[in-house]
């Protein structure tokens, strides 16, 4: 899901859980898991349609808080 797809959402008062994770891929790096009530999941990506991935879990706080998410969980 791109970041305009989340205010979208927001916006439709679409309900989701935000999770942060680490990825996979690259563990010292972080991505979002968005948990629609619906049961359908999607990963924040970018505008090139890849995972977005964050190497600093306070930058992906800031990317978050602009998109207005309120609430995350975190994995560790």
């Amino acid at each position: 899901m791109k970041r305009q797809d989340v205010g979208t959402l927001q916006a439709e008062d679409k309900t989701f859980v935000t999770h942060v994770i680490r990825n996979p891929a690259r563990s010292g790096e972080w991505i979002v898991f968005f948990q629609l009530s619906t049961g359908r999941s999607f990963f924040l990506i970018d505008e090139h349609d890849e995972v977005e991935s964050f190497r600093q879990l306070d930058r992906l706080i800031e990317v978050l808080q602009r998109l207005g998410i309120k609430l995350a969980e975190i994995h560790f």
